[in-house]
C-alpha cells in the first residue's frame, strides 16, 4: 500500500510493508528515506507549521505603508487615485503566507521523524500506521512469554495497555495468565521430585 502526499514543493510517500514502512521526503531542502518498523512509531505527536514569515512581514509593511498613504491622501485632500497600490499589494502577500502554510503531524523516533502532511489523506495514513503498529506490537509482545519472569512479564502487559495496544481488561487477562503459568510452572518441578 503506498500513499504519496504533495503540498507545495513537499513530497512524502509512505510504502506500507507487512512487517515496516517506508518513509521518503523531497521538498527544497533535500530528500531521503527511512525504513521503520510499524512499532517504532510511537503513540504521541506534535504539529509543525512551515510557512515563509517573510511574506507575512513585508505583507503587514505594506498594508501598514498603504494605510498611511490613504490616511495621508484624504487628510490633505489629495487625489486618491494610485494611493491603494500598496494596501492590494500587502493584502496578497499576506494571502499567500496564509495560504501557502504547511502544517505536518510529527512523530518522532529514534532514527527519524515522520511528517505526515495535514491534508485530505492525513487521517488515513495515520490510522493505518496506526493499525499495524498495534498489530506488529501484539504480535511481538502480546502473547505470554513462559521464559520470562512473571514482573517482566506483568510489566509488558501493563504497557501495552498504556499504549493503547490492549484494553485493561485484556491486560488484566493477560496478567492472570502469566501468573497462572508462573504458578504451573514452579508447581511443576516439585512434583516430579516425589
Amino acid at each position: 500500500m503506498e500513499f504519496v502526499q504533495k503540498k507545495k514543493s513537499n513530497k512524502h510517500t509512505f510504502t506500507l510493508h507487512d512487517d515496516y514502512f517506508n518513509f521518503a521526503y523531497k521538498d527544497n531542502n533535500g530528500s531521503g528515506d527511512v525504513d521503520l518498523n510499524y512499532a517504532d512509531l510511537p503513540q504521541k505527536s506534535s504539529v509543525q507549521i512551515e510557512q515563509n514569515e517573510w511574506f507575512r512581514n513585508v505583507g503587514v509593511l505594506w498594508v501598514a505603508l498603504g494605510i498611511v498613504q490613504y490616511s495621508q491622501a484624504i487628510f490633505l485632500n489629495m487625489p486618491l487615485a494610485g494611493k491603494g497600490v500598496w494596501i492590494t499589494v500587502g493584502s496578497a502577500c499576506l494571502i499567500w503566507f496564509y495560504l501557502s502554510k504547511v502544517k505536518y503531524t510529527v512523530f518522532r523516533t529514534e532514527r527519524a521523524n515522520v511528517l505526515v502532511i495535514q491534508d485530505k489523506n492525513h487521517d488515513k495514513i495515520i490510522d493505518e500506521l496506526n493499525k499495524r503498529r498495534k498489530s506488529q506490537l501484539l504480535a511481538w509482545y502480546g502473547d505470554v512469554n513462559p521464559q520470562n519472569n512473571l514482573e517482566n512479564e506483568i510489566q509488558k502487559f501493563k504497557w501495552l495497555a498504556e499504549q493503547n495496544i490492549l484494553s485493561k481488561e485484556e491486560a488484566e487477562i493477560k496478567i492472570a495468565q502469566a501468573e497462572l503459568l508462573q504458578k504451573a510452572n514452579t508447581q511443576l518441578p516439585k512434583e516430579r521430585l516425589n
